[in-house]
């Protein structure tokens, strides 16, 4: 398959149109897909977290100069809330990174969540396996920064970076339930600011609450103060990726198979609900049958649930059994 051939040579314009239409949900995207994953699983993937306005993009911008410094080749995936008029991400390519627009080892593209809630976009993960097969040393992942529900990129990335600010105590308390806890590392950005050491304190008394019983083994998150406008900082927290990516890869690569397990889990169940959801929309949207359901909810003569069992009863008399 040429286009195959062509995104595996590492060619730049074939892999955007292929991101666009896997972005678009043209069906011959899968095609091209399927034959690119065996040649995936390289790279190494960071994902960038934290609330909107800590210097996530600042500090990704710092990260991919210090990675092409060590001779790495970098792809970028910065996904932005939708905007409503365009249905495309509103930031478009972040304006931060553009120094790297002009290095063919440096692939970056904005993506829209269209909605999508978990701070990925329904086609982050094939992205990846795009950039991955292209031949990227780094994929780093940028999500929208929405708080405490955006934690799809622990099941994404092997490294899961959280990037805070000082003076954000009462938002770190708000995150004991959510990103919080999948951070492999915690970045305090912004580290001129007063109350530097108080987010400090506070961040690790949340962690040291919220920790279980210690386990031999069990990562324990470092914190790294940074300037990421200054490039301080930036030096420790790549030693920490590595740290961290050393500790996934060694003992007796226990916890990279953990990982790999739940990363796969992940892209299954989210290709299922994907695929599975849009057919039966697709088939439904075409039925009268449909269109008397919906008259039928709105008048109140029945109700979601059962209209979704009634739905997912009759589908399921025509798939297959898994055996």
């Amino acid at each position: 398959m040429k286009r195959v051939e062509q995104i595996l040579s590492g060619d730049i314009r074939t892999a955007a149109k292929l991101i666009r239409d896997i972005d678009d949900g043209i069906p011959d995207s899968r095609e091209v897909l399927k034959a690119l994953y065996p040649h995936t699983g390289k790279a190494y993937v960071i994902g960038v977290s934290g609330f909107p306005g800590v210097g996530k993009s600042t500090l990704v911008d710092q990260m991919i100069q210090a990675y092409r410094e060590a001779g790495k080749s970098l792809g970028v995936l910065a996904v932005d809330p939708t905007s409503p008029f365009s249905g495309g991400a509103i930031l478009g390519d972040r304006v931060r990174m553009q120094r790297h627009g002009t290095d063919p080892e440096v692939f970056i593209r904005s993506m829209a969540t269209r909605g999508y809630f978990g701070g990925l976009t329904r086609s982050t993960r094939s992205v990846i396996d795009v950039l991955d097969a292209m031949g990227k040393d780094i994929i780093i992942v940028e999500t929208v920064g929405v708080g405490q529900d955006e934690v799809d990129i622990v099941n994404t990335a092997h490294t899961t970076i959280i990037v805070l600010i000082p003076g954000m105590g009462d938002d770190i308390q708000a995150m004991k339930a959510g990103i919080l806890e999948v951070a492999d590392i915690f970045v305090i950005n912004k580290a001129e600011r007063e109350g530097l050491e108080k987010t400090m304190h506070e961040l690790r008394a949340m962690l040291d609450m919220n920790a279980q019983a210690p386990a031999e083994g069990k990562w324990e998150p470092p914190i790294v103060a940074a300037e990421a406008i200054k490039n301080q900082g930036v030096p420790e927290l790549l030693s920490k990726i590595e740290t961290h990516k050393s500790f996934l890869f060694d003992h007796a690569s226990t916890h990279l198979r953990e990982h790999l397990r739940k990363k796969a889990f992940h892209e299954l169940v989210d290709t299922i609900k994907e695929r599975f959801v849009a057919e039966i929309i697709h088939d439904l949207e075409r039925s009268e049958k449909f269109k008397q359901m919906i008259d039928d909810l709105a008048d109140k003569k029945t109700d979601p649930v059962s209209l979704c069992e009634q739905i997912m009863a009759e589908r399921m008399k025509k798939v297959p059994k898994v055996r």
